[in-house]
């Protein structure tokens, strides 16, 4: 591999979930947050929410910055132009979730580069009208992802990936043989536990249903956790399309959601 600044900073990238009660200065912040509107984008569907009450925040970080997929302020513009929405809900949202992300993801280098710790927390989406209450937001913004951001109290190692022949295809898409499996679940399986991840965070989910515990913190790791979250939560879509609903995006069609 080629080394340079910009790439060894991007492969030691972490979630830093220990920060100190240094607040960054105004400077950093307007830095960080014009390199977020610098990235590539679609319809410019994203904003930005800013909260600096460490109290109130994921880990006591200093910064909490909610990332929102917006099509209220577009749709201002086109209507000064004297057209309405008609595109979809659904595209609407792909669109604006690309947007959102690659906004979130130029924000958190750009913090990593001034060094600033950060962290995503993945479950914004089910805590919508939580957050739009909080924020007093207009129909059309949707909550996305936030993300906690400040100087570090910590220094973990970058987490494990899986290797690269399970990650990058070429050509055409594989048919996995069982050894390219296994290897990429020992990658991820024996990286996580040397450094005793979910054992520190007491991280282990607990089984629903009838399937008995089979696993200590001594074998239980990524491709289990990950599992355990997949085979169990949200098998419905309803509390999603309700979050959605309530931030002015009907997906499941009028009849249920009326616009």
């Amino acid at each position: 591999m080629i080394n340079n600044p910009v790439i060894d900073m991007m492969l030691r990238r972490k979630s830093i979930r220990k920060y100190t009660e240094q607040i960054p200065a105004d400077e950093i912040i307007t830095t960080i947050v014009r390199a977020a509107q610098q990235a590539p984008f679609a319809g410019q569907l994203g904003s930005l929410l800013l909260s600096r009450t460490p109290e109130k925040h994921p880990f006591h970080a200093p910064l909490l910055f909610t990332v929102c997929v917006d099509a209220y302020k577009f749709e201002i513009i086109m209507a000064r132009r004297g057209w309405r929405m008609v595109a979809n809900d659904l595209s609407l949202l792909f669109f604006g979730i690309q947007d959102a992300i690659l906004m979130a993801e130029n924000l958190v280098l750009a913090a990593d580069s001034l060094g600033l710790g950060s962290c995503f927390i993945g479950n914004t989406p089910y805590r919508a009208d939580k957050i739009i209450n909080q924020y007093r937001l207009p129909k059309r913004v949707f909550p996305l992802v936030e993300l906690a951001v400040g100087y570090p109290a910590e220094d973990p190692p970058p987490r494990p990936r899986y290797p690269l022949e399970y990650f990058v295809f070429e050509g055409k898409y594989p048919e996995f043989t069982d050894e390219q499996i296994a290897d990429a679940m020992t990658a991820m399986d024996e990286g996580y536990l040397a450094q005793h991840y979910y054992r520190r965070g007491q991280y282990l989910i607990p089984l629903e249903g009838d399937r008995e515990e089979t696993y200590t913190y001594d074998n239980y790791s990524w491709t289990e956790h990950i599992s355990r979250k997949w085979g169990q939560w949200h098998a419905s879509p309803k509390e999603i399309l309700g979050q959605l609903a309530a931030c002015g995006f009907h997906i499941a069609g009028t009849n249920e959601y009326p616009r």
